[in-house]
């Protein structure tokens, strides 16, 4: 069922391929406003889900994946500009990628799973948009960025730090016989 803040969490995904657009062609400035309303849309999306009591089973499963390809398409087209170390896109883009192949094959095998987002995974997630704004803001307005590399191991410390959780997460629930659905 869809309902306004699924919308405006499509609406997040939908600027994607408008912030890559303008990224590619050194629109950073107008990139950096997408990218924010893009972020912006993140917490509109959960205080309207909030506020309408109004969360849904697709919102559960569509808010962390909009999250998810609005970060990687970011890193990913910072990385190929240039402007991202290469390292830290592995480490975000593969951490994702393990998580979400390790859901399909819980869901796959039957197991009943629940996207509840962990507060290691939240801090990864708001430090990752932070490398993004901080690395953004740096070309555009030539913020000087001493502390991007803290920045960047903290984000890359707080990313392999939740998907170590999730994967725990997951590999109890494997051995939990309430896991399964029937």
């Amino acid at each position: 069922m869809m309902s306004l803040p699924n919308y405006i969490t499509l609406l997040r995904i939908v600027l994607i391929p408008f912030f890559i657009d303008l990224m590619v062609y050194g629109y950073f400035r107008a990139a950096l406003i997408v990218f924010v309303v893009a972020g912006l849309t993140d917490a509109l999306d959960g205080m309207a889900a909030r506020l309408m009591k109004s969360r849904t089973e697709l919102g559960a499963f569509l808010d962390p994946m909009a999250d998810k390809l609005l970060i990687v398409s970011a890193f990913v087209t910072l990385a190929l500009l240039g402007m991202l170390p290469v390292w830290l896109v592995i480490i975000v883009v593969s951490r994702d990628i393990i998580l979400a192949l390790g859901s399909l094959i819980l869901y796959v095998n039957g197991f009943d799973i629940k996207v509840r987002p962990s507060l290691v995974g939240k801090t990864a997630t708001v430090l990752q948009l932070c490398v993004v704004v901080f690395t953004l803001l740096f070309i555009v307005y030539g913020v000087e960025a001493r502390f991007m590399s803290v920045l960047c191991w903290t984000t890359a410390a707080a990313t392999v730090g939740s998907g170590l959780q999730y994967i725990l997460r997951g590999m109890k629930l494997t051995g939990s016989p309430s896991g399964k659905s029937s």
